[in-house]
């Protein structure tokens, strides 16, 4: 028994097998060292062809290599924990924390309201006492339907609930939760009971989508509940008053379930908003629910979910409190964050949404340099140091030291909401640090990693935990333009928070580990890719189609460092996908989004950012839609790619991909109809060759969409007609001024 009170909550394990991948990483790079070398001692002479083309290629080769040196260093010693809940519960069951849960949401349009209220009923329904859990719903839309929503939601919750625990249902989300019995022949639960209880989930489901098919709520539901009375001076989305109510208070009878047990506290917000007044996204929505919960609950432990990330474990937030209250090495620890993974995505993952490598190799990585990145949701963390206490390695929190401050008592519901409405004013954070050293951190479009950072240098760390049965599961993009767009909002925040005054590259030396500092980079330069990636796509290929090699030979020793790195580094990172438990198929997906985001949303992303730099434009937040046509939903099932409407991005991808089959199909027939010395050219061209055919079959998808679907999702016949003439013209240039 003594031995047990002295057991850690978590244990650590390390990688095994890592001085195979050392090695292997070591011969890479001397490999990449070859190419640069072959490089600069074979620049042609003015005299020569393909002179600029070949610098330009030294150019791209140097900062692929040198931007793939970054990555190493939280590759090298991957960590995984492993949380033990039944010694928390032993040990601190009877004075386990309060725990805030903020649940964000901000189009009722493509964030439906029966999403919303199925993260909140999940979250509502975790194993841990109800009376220490309070759940919190920001709605910057202040849409009447969403309140109405979570109206519903908390009646339903006095069924919902004690159904949960009685029949440990998981996932607890209803929607999930049928859905998991739907394809299942043993329902956890005798039929009557669950017979009542989707009964009960389908009719509220109905009136919650009936109301928002009419755009109102019923007039019977407005004129029996006083919250809807707060829309009353409502004058638009962007212009309106706090609006708050406590749904659920847990002290009278409105607060328990049909069991008689205390239920959750919950609470709608919608904070302040004036046209003239920067509202800082999502960030300043979170600092405002900070704010208004420390006055309603205060909870020691905040947890941030989006509004479709729903719980898919039930256990989950005692296994990140095993983190936070481990005697030993829990109190230098700021936050847990849990892998983003997705319900929808498909069997060869088709638009590369599962970031599958990341969360299975690169973050355990970045958990032995100080902790994961901060991703915006699935994160647990201590409510004083997300509000900037900073670390003293003398301060070890005490648990034991439960605070009994019952504040719904200390005053009545309608005191509370207004003192409340106060903390998310639109005016509150004037001439205060919120935003810059508390809360979450204002200036990029991806607050969450800049927000991590800050904590970071303030001397904490994070800790990264990846359970067997995910904690949260979200929804993916399911079309490409929305994939490139989430990533172009990613790529350009990293890129902003690398030209701010929190850069990792400046800011964060000396406060964390040059090899988390290298990791934050790492991610941050992604908009540079798109440059070298560019120029690989294009010049290599119209080279090719003039017959100027641009590559050694394959006779030649020069040939063997090129193909290693190619080829190795491919296997290699094939192997590490399966690994992570991708398909072949899945890799080759993968791979062409890879393509795909760096020649597009990488390059949008950077020119956006340049423009917002210097003035020429503002910031926007763009909220992935979470719900799809039903055709789109079946070709998306069907692993077809979706291209949808006419845009920049899309054009871009159809001209390049046409550009290198011109190319390809331009040098075939030379070598046809006009080369007699025929078979010559792929052994002096090569690589040339293998590297316009890899990129034709890549987008073989696109030329689908260009000329042989007839279905809604191919590429518009515009861009086809644009990407055409843009790819005909730039052959036909190069081939006259060269």
């Amino acid at each position: 028994m003594a031995e047990e009170k002295c057991a850690p909550l978590f244990e650590t394990k390390r990688a095994k097998g890592r001085l195979f991948y050392k090695i292997f990483s070591l011969s890479l790079f001397v490999g990449i060292c070859f190419i640069w070398v072959f490089r600069v001692i074979h620049i042609p002479r003015e005299s020569e062809d393909g002179k600029w083309g070949w610098i330009g290629l030294l150019c791209a080769e140097l900062w692929f290599g040198l931007y793939w040196l970054l990555r190493h260093p939280f590759r090298w010693n991957p960590l995984f924990r492993e949380p033990f809940r039944h010694r928390l519960s032993q040990r601190y069951e009877k004075v386990l924390p309060k725990v805030d849960i903020f649940v964000c949401t901000a189009d009722p349009g493509i964030e439906p309201a029966v999403m919303v209220i199925n993260t909140v009923l999940s979250v509502m329904a975790y194993e841990y006492p109800a009376e220490k859990l309070s759940v919190y719903l920001s709605d910057d839309a202040a849409s009447d339907i969403t309140f109405y929503a979570l109206l519903e939601a908390s009646i339903f919750a006095k069924q919902w609930l004690p159904f949960c625990r009685k029949f440990k249902v998981d996932p607890t989300s209803p929607a999930a939760y049928f859905k998991t019995i739907a394809s299942s022949t043993h329902p956890n639960a005798p039929a009557k009971d669950f017979d009542t209880i989707k009964k009960l989930y389908q009719d509220m489901e109905s009136r919650i989508e009936n109301a928002a098919n009419m755009g109102r709520v019923p007039e019977e539901v407005h004129s029996k509940h006083k919250g809807f009375s707060q829309w009353d001076s409502y004058s638009s989305r962007p212009d309106h008053d706090t609006i708050l109510q406590i749904l659920l208070d847990g002290k009278d009878s409105s607060g328990k379930d049909v069991d008689g047990n205390v239920m959750p506290i919950l609470v709608y917000l919608a904070r302040e908003k004036r046209p003239h007044v920067a509202h800082n996204f999502k960030a300043g929505a979170m600092n405002s629910l900070i704010r208004v919960s420390s006055m309603i609950s205060n909870g020691d432990i905040i947890l941030n979910v989006d509004c479709d990330m729903y719980s898919n474990n039930s256990q989950s937030l005692r296994d990140a409190l095993c983190f936070f209250m481990d005697e030993d090495k829990g109190h230098d620890i700021a936050f847990v964050q849990t892998p983003q993974c997705f319900e929808n995505i498909t069997k060869n993952d088709l638009y590369g949404g599962s970031l599958r490598v990341i969360y299975e190799v690169d973050f355990p990585g970045l958990d032995s340099l100080g902790g994961p990145l901060y991703i915006g949701t699935g994160c647990f963390h201590r409510r004083e140091i997300l509000c900037g206490k900073k670390f003293n390695d003398q301060y070890k929190k005490d648990w034991n030291e439960y605070k009994n401050i019952d504040l719904v008592k200390e005053a009545s519901l309608h005191e509370l909401e207004e003192k409340s409405k106060a903390l998310a004013s639109c005016t509150f954070e004037k001439n205060t640090l919120w935003g810059k050293e508390m809360g979450l951190q204002y200036g990029c479009a991806v607050e969450d990693l800049m927000t991590g950072l800050s904590i970071k240098c303030r001397g904490w760390k994070s800790v990264y935990y990846n359970p067997q049965r995910k904690a949260f599961l979200g929804v993916a993009p399911n079309t490409l333009p929305q994939a490139l767009v989430q990533h172009k909002r990613w790529s350009e925040g990293g890129f902003q928070i690398l030209l701010s005054k929190h850069s990792p590259a400046w800011y964060a030396y000396g406060f964390i580990s040059p090899g988390l500092q290298m990791a934050y980079c790492y991610y941050n330069l992604w908009v540079f890719l798109s440059w070298p990636t560019l120029y690989y796509c294009i010049i290599p290929s119209l080279y090719l189609l003039k017959g100027i090699p641009l590559f050694p030979q394959m006779s030649s020793p020069w040939f063997i460092p090129f193909a290693y790195v190619m080829l190795g580094d491919s296997f290699y990172c094939l192997m590490e996908f399966l690994w992570s438990g991708g398909t072949v198929k899945g890799w080759w997906n993968d791979l062409r989004l890879w393509l795909y985001k760096r020649t597009t949303s990488y390059l949008f992303a950077f020119v956006d950012t340049i423009f917002k730099f210097f003035g020429f434009s503002e910031s926007t937040f763009i909220v992935s839609a979470k719900v799809a046509e039903e055709k789109v939903s079946q070709r998306y099932e069907k692993e077809i790619m979706e291209f949808g409407n006419s845009s920049p991005m899309l054009t871009l991808l159809a001209t390049l991909a046409l550009l290198n089959l011109f190319c390809l199909l331009g040098m075939l027939l030379k070598q046809v109809f006009i080369n007699e010395e025929g078979i010559k050219i792929f052994d002096t061209m090569a690589l040339q060759v293998l590297l316009s055919g890899v990129l034709v079959l890549i987008n073989v998808p696109v030329y689908q969409g260009l000329f042989l679907r007839k279905d809604k999702g191919r590429l518009p016949i515009s861009v086809t007609a644009k990407s055409t003439a843009l790819a005909l013209t730039a052959c036909a240039l190069f081939i006259s001024i060269t």
